[in-house]
């Protein structure tokens, strides 16, 4: 470790540190080229990437790796502020101003003088706020929508969840959960329709309606459709992987198996891994 870097280890005030390490190496005279060339769009999914391993660590309840994909999430922020800065438009501070900004404005009851004094409140007046931050931001050439700000580059079940529930403030929304379910049902015979006419076009289409009436159901029951999937895709990995282990254990691989036999696996794991 030379001199030069072990200033910044041994400093008390990373953050600013880290401030200057994407300084210098974004700077254009002797920086690293691979920073240098990259935009807002070249990042973009390196950030995704990295709230999804954030996400990760949370699930495996590993905060050693959770301390250390804070810091790439963070890094990916500084990066992107560091763009930014470059190119004349902002710099990390006023990212920092602008939250501590929203923030306050969001937290009346903590910063000011109203009321809230339930969670089930704070939420609502919370939505109102950025209700209106929405109308606010809504460009001049597009009436502002109750759809406004939901992220498209979220997971898709997620942005569905989100979508709906947006949709059902209005008062669009099925009274009862069962109400949805008739409309899946309704769905489902439209996706047999479309896969009977072998059109690939109509069997995305009607596949997508499907999944979309689902996350409304989900909605409807309260369940959040992302974390119910993630829970079910690892129920069937802990499944999948104890019927592998089967057949193994009798001298068996199980892509030499019948899917008969297969199936018998399944039920054996199934009855032991609830």
């Amino acid at each position: 470790m030379t001199k030069k870097t072990r200033a910044f280890v041994e400093t008390e005030n990373a953050i600013t540190d880290l401030i200057h390490i994407m300084e210098r190496l974004r700077d254009k005279e002797t920086g690293c080229p691979w920073d240098i060339e990259q935009t807002f769009e070249t990042i973009a999914p390196y950030t995704i990437e990295e709230a999804y391993e954030v996400a990760e660590a949370i699930h495996l309840g590993d905060m050693c790796e959770l301390r250390d994909e804070l810091g790439d999430l963070f890094l990916q922020v500084v990066f992107q502020s560091q763009i930014a800065k470059d190119n004349g438009i902002f710099d990390i501070h006023d990212v920092a101003r602008a939250i501590v900004s929203k923030m306050i404005a969001r937290h009346p009851h903590v910063f000011g003088d109203a009321e809230i004094k339930t969670a089930d409140d704070q939420t609502s007046h919370w939505e109102a706020l950025k209700e209106k931050e929405r109308a606010a931001k809504a460009r001049s050439e597009k009436l502002p929508s109750a759809l406004d700000g939901v992220a498209y580059a979220l997971p898709s079940l997620t942005r569905s969840e989100k979508l709906l529930k947006r949709a059902a403030r209005t008062g669009f929304d099925w009274p009862k959960a069962e109400d949805i379910k008739s409309k899946l049902d309704e769905e489902l015979v439209e996706l047999e329709d479309a896969v009977a006419s072998g059109i690939q076009e109509d069997i995305n289409e009607e596949m997508g309606d499907v999944l979309l009436v689902v996350a409304n159901l989900a909605r409807k029951h309260g369940v959040d459709p992302e974390t119910a999937l993630r829970a079910a895709n690892d129920k069937f990995t802990a499944r999948f992987e104890g019927m592998e282990q089967l057949a193994r254990s009798s001298g068996n691989e199980f892509n030499s198996l019948s899917l008969e036999q297969q199936s018998d696996l399944w039920l054996q794991v199934k009855s032991k891994l609830k």
